[in-house]
């Protein structure tokens, strides 16, 4: 028995139709999700565009020489994407993005901190990223999008692997501690 469904007027009743998620914009199927894959394609432009220069930052502020290796590799790959996503924006609309503003940096507290910003900014990133590749049709776009979305993951594991290197847990610990005094 299949059950009614706004898009086609039946669904696989394995899947049923859940009726507050009318009005929900299908985030998995082309064509509905083009629109904001394109408006996620020129903001990445402009986050990796931050981004190379938040680990610009960070890589001055790297203590090892390992460090600073991890960090550039990180880097090189932020400006391989923002070059990627500019490419797959022409060839899907046609059009070249404007290069985005400068923009300004906000120094983290310390280098852990940094490190702990980025991590999380990374793992954020691969969520948006995402969506993305939900509208990608052309193998060549989905094999741009993959390519991009595992170095994301892999700039999340080498900077967890930095901040558990640099033991910046204990930093975060004393900073609780202080706050516990505190109250």
């Amino acid at each position: 028995m299949y059950h009614n469904n706004p898009y086609n007027g039946y669904t696989n009743p394995m899947m049923p139709y859940c009726p507050s998620m009318s009005g929900y914009q299908d985030q998995y199927t082309y064509p509905y999700n083009f629109p904001m894959a394109l408006e996620l394609i020129r903001e990445a432009v402009s986050d990796e565009r931050s981004d190379e220069l938040f680990y610009d930052y960070l890589l001055g502020e790297a203590p090892t020489e390992e460090d600073q290796e991890m960090i550039r590799s990180i880097r090189d790959d932020e400006r391989k994407h923002f070059a990627l996503f500019r490419q797959l924006y022409y060839e899907l609309t046609g059009m070249m993005l404007p290069p985005p503003p400068e923009g300004e940096l906000t120094p983290p507290e310390s280098y852990c901190m940094g490190l702990k910003q980025a991590l999380r900014g990374e793992l954020a990133t691969v969520q948006k990223y995402r969506k993305i590749l939900f509208a990608m049709q052309s193998r060549r776009h989905i094999n741009m999008m993959t390519e991009i979305i595992t170095d994301e993951l892999r700039h999340a594991d080498l900077y967890n692997l930095l901040y558990s290197k640099n033991e910046c847990y204990e930093e975060e610990l004393q900073e609780e501690m202080e706050e516990e005094e505190e109250d």
